[in-house]
């Protein structure tokens, strides 16, 4: 067993609140959680309205579908023009 953990630290421009901050990150996470197979929370950063950092975690057997799925999941949120990604780490244990 693989899991594969992806930390995203993000700056929402267009955020002007908490409210507005969590509904970018609603959409986002929507998103991400009905397209692929994971498991994803904000784990930093809940007070700062620009700011956020999610943790996103996949579980398998087979590491290049991980490998793959992480880049994609990263790509996705990169994408993304309500948020920018500032760093990115991704580890498997």
């Amino acid at each position: 067993m693989i899991v594969a953990v992806l930390t995203v630290e993000l700056y929402l421009p267009g955020s002007a609140s908490l409210k507005d901050k969590r509904a970018i990150l609603r959409q986002l996470k929507d998103r991400l959680a009905n397209k692929f197979n994971i498991s994803i929370a904000e784990v930093d950063h809940q007070d700062k309205w620009q700011r956020a950092q999610l943790g996103i975690a996949q579980v398998g057997n087979d590491y290049k579908f991980l490998e793959k799925s992480m880049n994609t999941i990263l790509q996705v949120i990169d994408e993304n023009d309500a948020a920018e990604v500032t760093e990115h780490l991704i580890e498997y244990l």
